[in-house]
């Protein structure tokens, strides 16, 4: 599991300029997710062997009555509660303010490992910013300037040494499954969370060391299945709040949800349709390699004719196509309709998400695509696969022993892919290959 790294700080302290350099240059390694827009809040960031997601906020400004400025202050706590480690940046040209002293204290009451961060440190005669910072008493600081890149190799350095301990081993998979749902703010999630788990039930335990914004919930299923339920509430609008601006936050809940699942169900909207936010949580769930569901709520509240469903169906899929292999739900949480098919679908996927292919089976597999479609040339060469074997299971991973690992093309890939799905199913989940050179006579 990836940690996160959140950058708190008041505003125009340089935090998003810190951001955009290190999602920006060769020293990151940044995924985009189909459907994110330019204004992303999250990069993943390699560094020293440790992967991490950076997190980037919006300033908190503590003196403003602002409901938008508000909105962000809450906002960004979520940030903290959510976060492994808290980067807590300072402007060493204005100094140390009252403001930054009352952050200092929200980030002490949170109890989150933090590095403070002074920024803007472009010249020698700020340097006295540096010792001042020691005043707030959070440890030693690092001094960078984003916008001429010194100083942060140290950081990153620094970032990695306060990361908590990479095991180096994937979550084992018990009985419990893990259950999140998700999607933009008044879809509907709490609503579908108190349907799946029945009005008339009493919730078993909640477990310790979530934030206030996802809630855990073990329920025990009428087969006997054991779930975790995390809903992640989303924030509510306030008056002329941007709904954008309130929107793009509501990912970091999602984030930390997602990586604690097996299972990923997104809720949607039917009176909205896919919107850009449920692209972006869509890409969060398949580049997080999760199960996932689409669950389109509120169906009953469309009016509809003949083929209204079908035709439905088929847009949200064109929207999602980077997820198309995920199950498409009709629901209505407030009335049931059809929230009994959701149980059926999350066992289904998470079976498909583990299921493992004997070696034998699978190679046969991939011999029988490569006859009936060789891999284009390129540059006088064709991939050739001499071998596969299954890696690992949620999702499910695959070996390929190539001649060239540089020859596999995206759209061969995609036709391997499908050729799986047509013989082996995998419902709900991606699958992953990952690629090994081989000469012939060594496989």
């Amino acid at each position: 599991m990836k940690p996160l790294v959140a950058i708190i700080g008041r505003p125009n302290v340089g935090k998003s300029t810190f951001f955009n350099v290190i999602a920006g240059q060769r020293i990151a390694i940044v995924e985009d997710i189909p459907g994110v827009t330019r204004d992303r809040i999250y990069a993943d960031t390699l560094w020293n062997g440790r992967i991490f997601t950076l997190i980037d906020t919006g300033g908190i400004d503590t003196d403003s009555d602002d409901v938008l400025l508000t909105q962000m202050r809450h906002q960004a706590q979520i940030a903290i509660e959510t976060a492994d480690l808290v980067c807590f940046f300072i402007d060493a040209r204005q100094g140390l303010t009252h403001q930054d002293e009352e952050i200092a204290d929200i980030l002490r009451k949170a109890q989150k490992p933090i590095l403070l961060v002074v920024n803007k440190l472009d010249y020698d005669g700020l340097n006295d910013s540096l010792y001042e910072a020691y005043s707030l008493g959070l440890g030693d600081p690092v001094g960078i300037s984003s916008t001429n890149m010194l100083g942060l190799g140290d950081l990153l350095d620094a970032i990695v040494q306060r990361l908590p301990p990479d095991t180096g081993k994937d979550e084992e998979h018990g009985e419990m499954v893990n259950l999140a749902i998700v999607g933009r703010p008044n879809v509907g999630k709490s609503s579908l969370t108190n349907r799946l788990l029945g009005q008339e039930r009493v919730m078993v335990s909640d477990i310790p060391g979530t934030t206030r914004d996802a809630i855990d919930t073990l329920h025990e299923h009428e087969d006997g299945s054991l779930y975790n339920i995390i809903d992640t509430a989303g924030i509510r609008r306030k008056r002329s709040i941007e709904e954008q601006s309130l929107e793009r936050y509501s990912v970091l809940r999602s984030i930390a949800a997602i990586r604690r699942c097996e299972v990923a169900i997104l809720v949607i909207d039917a009176n909205d349709g896919v919107t850009e936010q449920d692209m972006r949580i869509a890409g969060l769930i398949r580049d997080e390699g999760k199960a996932a569901i689409i669950a389109v709520n509120k169906w009953d509240m469309l009016e509809k004719e003949t083929g209204t469903l079908e035709k439905y169906h088929a847009e949200v899929l064109d929207r999602l196509k980077f997820i198309n292999y995920a199950p498409v739900l009709f629901i209505s949480a407030k009335s049931g309709q059809r929230v009994h098919q959701v149980w059926e679908t999350v066992s289904m996927v998470y079976a498909q998400a583990g299921k493992r292919i004997p070696t034998g089976v699978l190679n046969e597999l991939i011999g029988e695509a490569q006859m009936a479609l060789q891999p284009p040339m390129e540059g006088g060469r064709r991939l050739k696969i001499f071998y596969a074997t299954q890696q690992g299971t949620f999702p499910p991973a695959f070996l390929l022993f190539v001649n060239d690992t540089t020859l596999l093309h995206f759209a061969y890939e995609r036709y391997l892919e499908n050729q799986m799905r047509k013989a082996f199913g995998f419902s709900g989940t991606p699958i992953r290959f990952f690629l090994r050179e081989r000469n012939q006579e060594d496989v």
